[in-house]
């Protein structure tokens, strides 16, 4: 599974770690979801979500953007997905976090690649910028997901 986010924030892009911002619910979410806690050093978050067979990464590779906010965002470029795939064919879906990363990937990505089979599907975004939708809600639309993907779930669920 992949799991894309538009573009890192400046927090995230100060301390080279994905959801770094202290208010992203990111790694709580995948702290209950498989054991990726934010307590937890950010090299041993990553490897709990490689075990549990998950990949991070951003849709867009560069762009122009003050702040944070993703719909600050402009003239953006996409990452190498073609390369991506062929290197990964294990892939077989992707989740976007939020909805600029489905987006600016159905609009750059999509019409260069071909999908073979590949399940895309959009969730609420982990953002602090999000925060009309209640936690719970966004932690179960998350927890469906990745056990619809078939992401082994961390044990204490």
């Amino acid at each position: 599974m992949l799991i894309l986010g538009s573009m890192p924030g400046e927090a995230s892009l100060v301390a080279g770690q994905y959801y770094a911002h202290r208010q992203n619910r990111f790694w709580a979410l995948m702290g209950e979801l498989v054991g990726a806690t934010p307590e937890l050093p950010y090299e041993q978050r990553v490897q709990r979500l490689r075990g549990a067979g998950i990949a991070l990464w951003d849709v867009i590779a560069s762009c122009e953007r003050a702040g944070s906010l993703d719909s600050a965002i402009r003239n953006e470029t996409a990452n190498d997905f073609a390369t991506f795939f062929a290197s990964h064919p294990a892939v077989r879906s992707v989740l976007f976090n939020g909805a600029k990363a489905e987006q600016s990937f159905r609009r750059l990505v999509s019409p260069t690649i071909a999908h073979r089979g590949l399940t895309l599907q959009r969730l609420p975004s982990t953002s602090p910028a999000n925060a009309s939708q209640p936690a719970a809600r966004k932690f179960d639309e998350w927890r469906a997901a990745l056990m619809q993907a078939g992401v082994l779930l961390h044990t204490s669920i």
